[in-house]
């Protein structure tokens, strides 16, 4: 991500430069910036969420409020991630210890 030097909003990649979403003040784009920095506007959920069948989620917290749908089991790994805008709350994604189903729970 890039902000701007002159008013701090962030900036987004257009053509060869950034360009401030706020003031509109532009700065020319080095080749490095293409693998330092993501775009989010094309990313997808699966670039997003750990959707990998080997993903890691054995060694996280354990929650035991949550049901697997898939198989009854009320224990889950999980980690939390914040997915929409900073005033929105997090989202925790879970694994069940039993079966390894996979979801998401909003707050």
């Amino acid at each position: 991500m890039r902000f701007c030097d002159d008013c701090g909003s962030m900036m987004k990649a257009q053509g060869d430069e950034w360009v401030c979403s706020s003031c509109g003040a532009t700065e020319p784009r080095d080749r490095r910036d293409e693998t330092e920095f993501v775009s989010t506007e094309s990313q997808t959920d699966s670039e997003v969420i750990e959707t990998d069948e080997n993903t890691d989620f054995e060694g996280k917290p354990t929650a035991t409020d949550v049901k697997c749908d898939a198989c009854g089991n009320e224990e889950a790994w999980y980690y939390i991630q914040q997915t929409a805008s900073a005033d929105e709350p997090p989202t925790r994604f879970f694994k069940c210890t039993e079966c390894g189903k996979k979801w998401r729970g909003y707050n």
